[in-house]
């Protein structure tokens, strides 16, 4: 072990919080809207006793498609029922008998979820229809476990226990909200009150169950992350961060540790830590290090922000990379008949 962590103490001050549940009643029941168009959906189009009309055309990014003699035709935020009568609205203007469109919905892309972190099947899908949690779990081929972390061989991969889901510890971004999920008591317990809707836009992060990572957040100068490959510190490892800013709090450093379940955060005084006045604290994998720019009012909301700005930069990591390694994309086939 190095000089500079001999001399560093272990936490001693670690007090578990419980940040509030966020899960509200109305995120458990579908919506009632029916599916609206918008950009990037395909949209298969025919006149009835027509062959020769059939066409595929893109929701453009103005809203607007183009088929057969219509100028674009606006139907950004339309249902297909909608959509389909406009269609046949505008054609009754250059045919003589009543037009009847058959109208086929080929391909969503304005309509879509994140699905990243550790899943079998990582990467973006689409929504055509109302989508529970648990289905869209499905979609992406389950959360990944010790038997899918091994290879046909018997091998564990490269990365070995990193692969492993943490089912306590998964949650959605919507928006300005941080939706807390435990998907051990969805999945393994049967807990429906976590079966939560999903929305387009929303990004749900399935962690590893082992993270070797320790998190620098808030007021440092290159907020990072940290490969604990080697015992670290605190001063260290805000030293690796650049260190901190000019206005930070530092006699409020706050370290989280622990399952995102249950986890315990510890306050320190970095400002005596640096003065010599404390000794150095060891921190574990898995910690994660925040500095504060103002002092905290109650623990409870401290853990609250801390939590969710951890959330927000771990998805963004993970959003990048499921975009080298996004599953393949999901079919569509929603007919809309005459």
């Amino acid at each position: 072990m190095k000089p500079a962590e001999t001399n560093a103490s272990a936490l001693t001050n670690l007090t578990p919080v419980v940040p509030p549940s966020h899960i509200r009643p109305e995120w458990r029941q579908p919506t009632t809207n029916f599916y609206t168009l918008g950009p990037g959906d395909r949209l298969e189009i025919e006149a009835l006793d027509d062959p020769t009309t059939r066409d595929t055309v893109l929701v453009g990014p103005d809203g607007k498609i183009h088929y057969y003699l219509l100028p674009g035709l606006q139907v950004w935020g339309l249902t297909l029922a909608e959509t389909k009568e406009k269609i046949e609205a505008g054609l009754a203007k250059y045919i003589q008998r009543q037009p009847r469109v058959a109208l086929t919905l080929r391909g969503i892309a304005s309509k879509q979820v994140w699905l990243i972190g550790r899943f079998n099947a990582p990467g973006v899908y689409s929504l055509s229809a109302p989508t529970t949690l648990l289905e869209a779990i499905a979609m992406a081929g389950g959360p990944a476990t010790l038997s899918s972390a091994v290879s046909s061989r018997g091998v564990m991969s490269a990365a070995g226990d990193e692969d492993i889901a943490d089912l306590r510890r998964s949650f959605v971004i919507r928006g300005a909200d941080v939706i807390r999920i435990d998907l051990d008591r969805l999945l393994r317990g049967g807990d429906m009150a976590q079966n939560i809707y999903l929305l387009p836009g929303d990004f749900v992060l399935l962690p590893a169950a082992v993270s070797r990572d320790i998190y620098i957040l808030g007021g440092v100068r290159q907020p990072t992350v940290l490969k604990s490959t080697e015992p670290r510190t605190l001063i260290s490892a805000v030293a690796y961060a650049g260190g901190t800013v000019k206005n930070a709090y530092l006699s409020h450093v706050a370290i989280v540790r622990g399952s995102w379940a249950e986890p315990k955060m510890a306050i320190v005084d970095y400002q005596d830590i640096v003065r010599g006045h404390a000794a150095d604290v060891r921190l574990e994998p898995g910690d994660l290090v925040y500095v504060p720019l103002s002092p905290y009012r109650t623990l409870t909301r401290y853990a609250e922000l801390i939590l969710d700005t951890f959330v927000r930069t771990v998805g963004i990591n993970e959003g990048a990379r499921a975009i080298t390694r996004q599953a393949g994309a999901v079919g569509v086939n929603v007919p809309i008949g005459p």
